[in-house]
């Protein structure tokens, strides 16, 4: 006879245990305790076989009827309920094992170490931050693009629309990582282009306007800060690096004699080559005196084993009363960019070549750092004697 609610509710513990069928195999087993577990006896090639199914009450009479029926479907398709039960949990730990936080800590083991430190903190804490809390305990087989696009839709509404850009292309590194290394089917991130707002085409605030830029020179080379930090301001307009690259730049890079500040760029994985001009050259003379002895051009205070700290430009120019709409330690390289190009009609490749981006030939082959290195020295030199026109002019013209 089939059991009730009220019938499994109110039996008793025994000295012994014993059992209470329900039918099809199903039955309470009723412990000593005062335990009652459920339990399912069924035959699979002539053995008999027992599974548990819970205890009561957390596991309640109908649920374990469901689960009865469950076995039954497995055994009329010739599979042992047992046995579908083990390869399933085994499947669903190995899932759990490959969410996408422990792939993504995965990747970042292999590639983080190739990416400039300070670049590697901030991606790292990109994910930390604003993707695993959402994402992170997620087999990375069984996300979805739905489920990427919620977490970035976060951070873009915060306003940090670039960073949401950012974060979009290294959850497709992790996850084509994660196929590679046969984890995952497929880049589900990869339908998501297009999903995120446009990043607005001024990424960094510069001056461009030339009358601006003589103020903004002035302001520079009457700035009162530490000599170290003066230097850094005045070599930033006539190098044009990325802000990262002027301050961890080394005096073993430098060579006055030649003329030349030659490093590895990380973002594109290529030897640079910034020509001196006259006027970088004279200042680093000077700076030489104070921080030669040292591996760092630009120090920080805090101990010359260490470099100068990336806000330390920044912080200049706020001081300076120079706001973050205004200007910012990249705007150089966008005001060198515009300039160079629309005032002094200098050719664009050159200039291409000088702000370390991938220049390629008519055959897609990456040009050696050598490339039209005559030619960039002399647009060097005419940018440095320009932008000396500009600060000593009241009213500069191109």
């Amino acid at each position: 006879m089939p059991l009730t609610d009220p019938a499994v509710r109110n039996l008793k513990a025994l000295d012994k245990p014993y059992k209470k069928a329900d039918g099809g195999g199903l039955f309470l087993l009723v412990n000593p305790s005062g335990a009652k577990w459920w339990r399912l006896k069924f035959r699979v090639h002539g053995r008999e076989k027992q599974l548990s199914l819970g205890t009561y009450p957390d596991t309640s009479l109908a649920h374990a009827r469901e689960q009865r029926e469950e076995a039954r479907a497995l055994l009329a398709r010739g599979i042992d309920p047992g046995a579908h039960r083990k390869a399933t949990k085994q499947g669903d730990a190995e899932r759990l094992a490959n969410s996408f936080e422990a792939i993504a800590r995965e990747w970042f083991a292999a590639h983080g170490p190739k990416l400039a430190p300070a670049y590697a903190v901030k991606v790292i804490r990109r994910f930390e931050r604003d993707l695993f809390p959402a994402l992170g305990k997620v087999p990375v087989a069984d996300l979805t693009a739905a489920q990427l696009l919620k977490a970035l839709r976060g951070i873009e509404a915060r306003g940090a629309v670039e960073t949401a850009h950012r974060a979009l292309g290294e959850c497709g590194q992790v996850l084509r990582y994660a196929v590679a290394t046969q984890r995952a089917e497929r880049d589900i991130s990869a339908d998501l282009r297009g999903a995120l707002k446009p990043v607005d085409g001024e990424h960094f605030a510069a001056v461009t306007d030339p009358k601006k830029v003589g103020e903004l020179l002035r302001a520079i080379h009457g700035y009162s800060g530490s000599p170290v930090v003066c230097a850094a301001l005045k070599l930033a307009p006539l190098f044009f690096v990325r802000p990262g690259e002027l301050r961890r730049a080394e005096w073993a890079h430098i060579d006055l004699d030649a003329g030349e500040w030659r490093y590895f760029v990380t973002k594109t994985k290529s030897d640079h080559i910034v020509p001196l001009c006259r006027q970088a050259i004279e200042i680093l003379v000077e700076l030489h005196r104070l921080t030669g002895h040292g591996r760092y051009v630009f120090p920080s205070a805090r101990g010359e084993g260490k470099p100068l700290s990336d806000n330390a430009i920044l912080a200049a120019l706020r001081r300076m009363g120079i706001g973050k709409d205004e200007m910012t330690g990249h705007g150089f390289r966008a005001m060198a960019r515009t300039i160079l190009d629309e005032v002094l009609n200098v050719r664009v490749d050159l200039i291409e070549h000088q702000l370390a981006h991938a220049v390629r030939d008519a055959n897609g082959r990456a040009y050696n750092r050598t490339a039209h290195l005559p030619e960039r020295r002399d647009m060097m030199q005419q940018w440095a004697n320009y932008l000396e026109r500009l600060r000593n002019a009241t009213e500069p013209s191109g």
